[in-house]
Parts: C-alpha cells; sequence; structure tokens
C-alpha cells in the first residue's frame, strides 16, 4: 500500500599495477631544490607547497593531495604548485616537459581509480586556484578530463556532447585555445550539436574534433585550463519519488513504462539493490519509508522529473504512480513522493549517501561498469557467490557486497565492501568482475575514469587495435612521458 506521502497523488600501494615503462625508456627526473628555485621565478611563495628546502613544510601538509580520500592510493611528492592562471600553468609544463619531471594534475582529488595521485614522487600540479568564472561558464577541467556522467546523464547526456570548447596546455606547454561558444562547426574545431539537452546528437564534425581527445584523458594528453560548456536553465519545477519493488525483474519494466509516460520530464532514474538501501538507512543517509512499507522489497528506484511548469509535471507523475498502483500486477508494492523541498532533497540523500554509508562500513573495492540493466543483479549475487566459494565472505573477510546504479544509461556501482584491503580479495575480485564485464561486452569504467586502478584491465573493454591507437596518440601528444604518467596506459 502506499505510504501518505505518496497517497496525496499517487603508487605505493597501488594495487594491481604492473611497472614497465611506456614511451621513454629514460626514467623521469625527480625534483630537486634547482627546480624549486625556478618555480619560485613563476608563483608566489603562497602558491608552492613543497618538503624541500629552501622552505620545506611537513610531509603531512601534503597528504591531502598525496593520496585518495578512500585511503587505498599513496603517492610520494615532495612538491604541489598551485596556479592560478594558464600561463603559469604553461610555464610549468614547459620547464618540467625540458626536465622530464612528472607531473600529476589535480582537481578536487575526489576521483575513485587513483587518477589524481602520484604513483611515485610526481610533482603534483593542483588546479585548485583556477576556479575563476570567466564569463557564464564554469571552468569544470577535473570532470572533463575524466569524462564524468553522473545522476542525470539520462536528461542532459555526456560531456562529449554538452562541452562546446576547451584550453588545454600540452605536454611541451603550447595552449591550445579552442574556447568557442559555436553549437555548429564543421570545421571540426566546435562541438557536436546536442538536441535540447539530450544525450544524442546530430552534427558530425567532417574535420578533425581535438577537443573530444581531452574529455576521458585523465590528464595524460595535456591540462585542461578552461571550458566552454553548454549549461541547461535550471528547471522551474521538479519532483521526485521513490519506489519499492518486489522483484529486480520489475526494473526494466518499469523503467520502460515511466519512459514512455513521463517521456520529457523524466531527469533521473536511480538503482539502489535492497542491501545498498539498507546500509544508507543504518548511516542514517534518511529514511524514505518505514519498516513496514519495504517488508518483502528486494531493491528500489528513484524517478525525478524536471520540468518547465509544476502542476503539469505534477499531473504526469500523479498518473504514472496511479497507473502503477492499479496495475493487475503491480510492479512495485509501495513508495513516497516528495511533498517539499525538503523531502526532495532527502529521497535524494538516501541515493547519494549510500557511497558514504559504505565507507563506514570498512573499505570498499568499488567497481564502476557498464554492463546490460538486466545483468545488474546477476552480477552483484554472482560476485557475492564467488567470494563466498573462495572463503571471503564474512566479517573476516568481505562484508557486504552491494550494487546500486544509473539504469538509463546501463552504469552499475559494484561495491564489495571489506575489513581491509588485502591481496587475497583484490585476487579474488579481479580478474574476476573484468572477465564478467568482458563477458558482456560492457566497459570496465563507466564514467570513474582508468586511473592507475584499471591501466592492467583497459584491454577487456578496449581492442588490441584500440589500445595500441591510444598509445600512438599519447606519443604523439607526449613523447617524454611526463603527463599523469601510470594512468589509463600502462607504465
Amino acid at each position: 500500500m502506499l505510504s501518505r506521502a505518496f497517497s496525496s497523488r499517487i603508487a605505493r600501494a597501488i594495487p594491481a599495477t604492473r611497472h614497465t615503462r611506456l614511451l621513454s625508456t629514460a626514467p623521469l627526473n625527480a625534483l630537486t631544490e634547482h627546480d624549486l628555485t625556478h618555480f619560485a621565478t613563476i608563483l608566489p611563495p603562497s602558491s608552492i607547497l613543497s618538503t624541500l628546502a629552501p622552505s620545506p613544510v611537513s610531509s603531512q601538509d601534503l597528504d591531502n593531495y598525496n593520496n585518495d580520500w578512500m585511503g587505498k592510493y599513496h603517492g610520494a611528492s615532495t612538491t604541489v604548485l598551485k596556479p592560478k592562471t594558464t600561463d603559469q600553468v604553461s610555464q610549468i609544463v614547459k620547464y618540467c616537459n625540458d626536465r622530464r619531471i612528472g607531473i600529476v594534475p589535480q582537481g578536487g582529488n575526489t576521483g575513485l581509480v587513483g587518477g589524481s595521485v602520484p604513483i611515485h614522487n610526481e610533482l603534483i600540479l593542483s588546479l585548485s586556484n583556477m576556479s575563476k568564472v570567466r564569463s557564464f561558464d564554469p571552468v569544470s577541467g577535473g570532470n572533463v578530463a575524466t569524462n564524468a556522467g553522473g545522476l542525470r546523464l539520462l536528461r542532459y547526456g555526456s560531456l562529449h556532447g554538452t562541452v562546446l570548447g576547451l584550453e588545454v596546455v600540452l605536454p611541451d606547454g603550447t595552449i591550445l585555445d579552442q574556447l568557442t561558444t559555436l553549437r555548429k562547426d564543421n570545421t571540426g574545431d566546435a562541438s557536436l550539436e546536442p538536441q535540447l539537452f539530450s544525450p544524442l546528437t546530430s552534427i558530425v564534425p567532417s574535420g578533425y574534433d581535438l577537443k573530444q581527445l581531452f574529455i576521458g584523458a585523465e590528464g595524460t594528453l595535456g591540462v585542461i585550463t578552461g571550458v566552454s560548456i553548454l549549461t541547461p536553465p535550471a528547471p522551474q519545477a521538479s519532483n521526485n519519488v521513490i519506489l519499492a519493488l518486489p522483484s529486480f525483474k520489475n526494473v526494466l519494466p518499469l523503467y520502460e513504462i515511466v519512459k514512455r509516460q513521463l517521456s520529457e520530464i523524466l531527469s533521473a532514474f536511480e538503482y539502489i539493490d535492497r542491501a545498498a538501501y539498507d546500509l544508507a538507512v543504518k548511516h542514517g543517509q534518511g529514511r524514505a519509508l518505514s519498516d513496514e512499507e519495504v517488508e518483502g522489497a528486494e531493491c528500489f528506484v528513484l524517478v525525478e522529473t524536471s520540468g518547465g511548469r509544476r502542476e503539469h509535471d505534477e499531473e504526469k507523475l500523479g498518473d504514472l504512480l496511479e497507473f502503477l498502483m492499479s496495475a493487475e500486477e503491480p510492479l512495485i508494492t509501495n513508495g513516497a513522493m516528495s511533498q517539499s523541498p525538503a523531502q526532495f532533497s532527502s529521497l535524494w540523500a538516501l541515493r547519494e549517501g549510500v557511497p558514504e554509508a559504505v565507507s563506514k562500513e570498512g573499505k570498499t573495492y568499488k567497481y564502476d561498469i557498464s554492463v546490460p540493466l538486466s545483468s545488474f543483479q546477476d552480477v552483484v549475487d554472482n560476485t557475492r557467490k564467488h567470494l563466498q566459494s573462495k572463503g571471503l565472505l564474512g566479517d573476516h573477510a568481505v562484508k557486504h557486497v552491494v550494487g546500486y546504479g544509473h539504469v538509463g544509461d546501463g552504469n552499475l556501482h559494484l561495491n564489495v565492501v571489506a575489513k581491509s584491503y588485502t591481496p587475497e580479495i583484490q585476487a579474488a575480485l579481479e580478474p574476476y568482475v573484468y572477465e564478467v564485464v568482458a563477458s558482456h561486452r560492457g566497459s570496465v569504467s563507466a564514467e570513474h575514469g582508468v586511473g592507475a586502478m584499471k591501466t592492467h584491465a583497459l584491454h577487456y573493454s578496449k581492442s588490441d587495435v584500440n589500445i595500441a591507437w591510444m598509445k600512438k596518440i599519447k606519443e604523439l601528444f607526449d613523447p617524454r612521458g611526463i603527463m599523469n604518467p601510470g594512468k589509463v596506459l600502462e607504465l
């Protein structure tokens, strides 16, 4: 039955990486005090953090730069530079290229695959000071470099379609300026034309659309210092509803009905399995439904609408919910619809709080994969069974195996929560998870990037021909191998 709300209107520790060199056979050079003296001619003292003389700081002052937030990836950089302008970035990169000093571009360092953490002692180039809005469009380098997707890719598409232009500092210090705001340019240096912020595109450039090479390259081909990005207007009306499903097999038919009935106002359709939902509730991320209302539920979906007129959107959502509940064989057992901005945020907090809840349970092995929607539950269940067969399921090793993700683009977040990171668990998960992905012709990285975590697994998603051409492109742009070494492609 419906709840009251609903019824109102129905590095050093880089795991599994190999260290053979790509490109130049000569090792990269370590940073010296002489190099710092040169950087001091480019940046003020406040923009240089280093454990080296003449003004050394404590190594603990670099912990937030050398370590990822999960505590899984650890670097040993001695120096962080924090430029404020593209020209400063250009001078730094040119110098490092001449000296063969490795560079790791770093934004917010919130990645999940070790892409923004040094593998060894490379220089960290922090772009945290480059947040100036030059015009209406903000600088969004970190998101662009990893081609981040997110909760509303279903509505707005990926960055490959919404980025109109880029400003990039190339490995030799050259500034490639493609900061166009044109939506049509068939010479190849402008964007594809998104159709009303749809993931679909209609205009294919006849020339070389160079900016696409840097979107998703994770700083291995250059440093993104500016972005011209197509930003949709904020919706005038937003609603959301969480639905409890008795069986995972109901998710796909439910998605098809929701797409058909909500059409243009559908902006998100998120999947949460029962184990992930229970962890979110346990750790205070929200409680959309009572214990009685979720009894017998195997999984949940969160549906969001975004439109231009609240009355119109609420009518469509209400008609959908009435249709679902009046069906002879209902696809859902219960649900709750937000009735205020606070409730709207609360429902989203439940979904967005799953990663935080998982992290509170232990050390998490995160697999961001693309597989067919129909296989979501099988992938999670079979991974759990696989770990059990290895004697690793239980409080002594792996405590939880959960799944959640973006239904609209087939992106499953498979999270394996362990007591601690161990070689035994790592060996049990890899290559097992990647072999499962390959069996579905999926992707080992849906939106988190390849980073350092998945360089050895790239061949499960890319053919030998693909990888060979990726290496040729890398060598063309970065022949001295200084840009984010060991990321995307193996060293």
